[in-house]
């Protein structure tokens, strides 16, 4: 269970960080992808040790990555608005 743990972990971490750096759009496929799977994963292993507040953050990340990537496949390009 512990490298399920880090692999999901690196799902969520390596894109967030190529985002920082600019190296990948946080509306890129590969980018929502990556954090769905991620914290699925997460929210699985939450899940299944009864860890319902790590379940919620999880459960809650993997439903806007999975509502990003469904935008993005339908041609709606997420927008951010600051303020």
């Amino acid at each position: 269970m512990q490298v399920v743990q880090i692999i999901g972990a690196l799902l969520i971490l390596i894109p967030f960080a190529a985002a920082q750096f600019g190296w990948l759009g946080t509306t890129s496929l590969r980018y929502l992808v990556l954090n769905l799977v991620g914290s699925a994963l997460l929210a699985w292993l939450a899940f299944a040790g009864e860890q319902w507040g790590f379940l919620l953050l999880e459960f809650v990340w993997a439903l806007v990555s999975l509502w990003g990537l469904i935008a993005v496949l339908r041609g709606r390009p997420l927008t951010v608005s600051a303020g």
